[in-house]
């Protein structure tokens, strides 16, 4: 039996935790199919004292995350401490210095530095695996990077989100308001005391720069990413969605167009015939499309201690029997640099919710804005008034340039008719 593979693991939360029982309780099997031990030999957290639920006496503790860096004992450092800056990525950085491999379940990090740390770990020979950064316990990283190599992608997409899908799925189905899901899903511990980055788009846009880059080949580019969350979805959205055939999705969709990169994360309607409209609570999916191989769906776990710790061990276990594929699926020499792509210039359906005052002269000035942007009306349909005397009006364009869409609601900024801004969502046609 080989030597064992030493690990060292910065961060004790859910995930850390989750990935030493793991290795407890799987311990023979893992080192039957990683060919050699896989030993935890130290750690790091902010609060030494607290009881995470293992015992962590048999490991050496610093309080300094970076020291794991430069410790003997270690040769893996797996990075759990979360945020694209400050110590983990001091640390990441440190690590590949001294010439220890990195695995990460950091999106926010990779999505912002991912190429620079990319590099450093192609200038030591070392990989720098992070399978549990994208979609938790689903294998999408291997699946693309290794099941579909020797395909062009053409797209990428899904739900990469969690907590999103939590609240989408559960307003769903039981018609309540968006403010009130979210704080169920905040006691349950499905959103975050602070749930910005999930709710606001930015953790799916994370994993999306991360997937396209992987995909497609491309340099990461989170800058040029278009993000709209969920927090202006109401449930008479996801009622009229219903009705049309559809249901609700935030998704994260990356594509290679004549005009450059696409990126966008925006609430959309999916079609209640594709997988994506039926993939509900807390599931993460993804799509990828290739040109020789089809359409591969994956659809599991997207967060939690299991699947995410499985995803941090699979990892491990590639490290130990030899694996060292590109961070990106090729070097970073032959990832192109891509413009983003215009996404006035793309085609389809919309959505938009006006809420509106209740008065003559208001369908008529909405009218004229989408006849005068060349935005053909499809359907449009007007609720009764509201307790306040605002209405919600309902209005799917026919197929048409986004960029028509955008211009019609420009012509109506600052009109006294809308009370308050309008909720745009594309239509999929997938």
């Amino acid at each position: 039996m080989a030597e064992a593979l030493r690990v060292a693991i910065a961060g004790l939360g859910t995930v850390g935790a989750g990935v030493i029982k793991l290795i407890d309780t799987n311990r023979a099997l893992i080192e039957r199919r990683a060919g050699r031990p896989i030993q935890i030999t130290a750690v790091s957290a902010r609060n030494k004292a607290k009881d995470r639920g293992v015992d962590l006496t048999r490991f050496a503790w610093e309080d300094d995350p970076v020291a794991l860096a430069v410790r003997n004992d270690v040769d893996i450092v797996v990075e759990l401490m979360g945020g694209s800056e400050g110590s983990a990525l001091d640390l990441t950085r440190a690590a590949l210095a001294h010439g220890k491999i990195v695995v990460t379940a950091n999106k926010a990090m990779l999505a912002h530095h991912g190429l620079e740390l990319a590099e450093a770990a192609e200038a030591k020979h070392l990989p720098l695996k992070y399978e549990a950064a994208v979609a938790g316990g689903i294998p999408i990283i291997k699946g693309i990077r290794e099941g579909a190599a020797a395909n062009e992608i053409a797209q990428v997409f899904g739900i990469l989100n969690g907590t999103c899908n939590y609240i989408l799925t559960t307003m769903e189905a039981e018609g309540r308001d968006f403010a009130d899901v979210l704080a169920e899903a905040q006691a349950l511990g499905y959103a975050e005391a602070d749930p910005s980055f999930d709710i606001d788009g930015v953790d799916a846009a994370h994993k999306l720069a991360i997937l396209a880059s992987l995909a497609f080949g491309t340099k990461l580019d989170f800058g040029a990413m278009a993000i709209t969350g969920i927090r202006h979805v109401m449930a008479a959205d996801i009622k009229e969605a219903r009705d049309m055939g559809y249901r609700v999705r935030l998704i994260g969709m990356g594509e290679v167009t004549p005009t450059g990169l696409f990126q966008r994360v925006h609430p959309c309607l999916v079609p209640l015939s594709h997988p994506l409209a039926n993939v509900s609570g807390s599931l993460n999916a993804v799509e990828a499309v290739g040109n020789f191989v089809g359409r591969l769906f994956f659809e599991g776990r997207g967060a939690g201690e299991g699947p995410t710790a499985s995803a941090v061990v699979a990892d491990l276990i590639d490290i130990a029997r030899g694996e060292k594929a590109p961070v990106f699926g090729m070097p970073v020499a032959a990832l192109t640099a891509m413009a983003a792509a215009d996404a006035g210039a793309r085609e389809g359906r919309a959505y938009i919710r006006f809420t509106v005052a209740d008065r003559p002269g208001v369908l008529a000035e909405i009218a004229t804005a989408m006849r005068d942007s060349g935005v053909s009306i499809e359907s449009m349909v007007q609720h009764s008034a509201a307790e306040d005397g605002s209405v919600e009006l309902v209005l799917v364009t026919h197929r048409c340039m986004e960029r028509k869409v955008t211009d019609a609601l420009n012509r109506l900024k600052g009109s006294d008719n809308l009370v308050a801004e309008p909720m745009l969502m594309h239509i999929l046609d997938l």
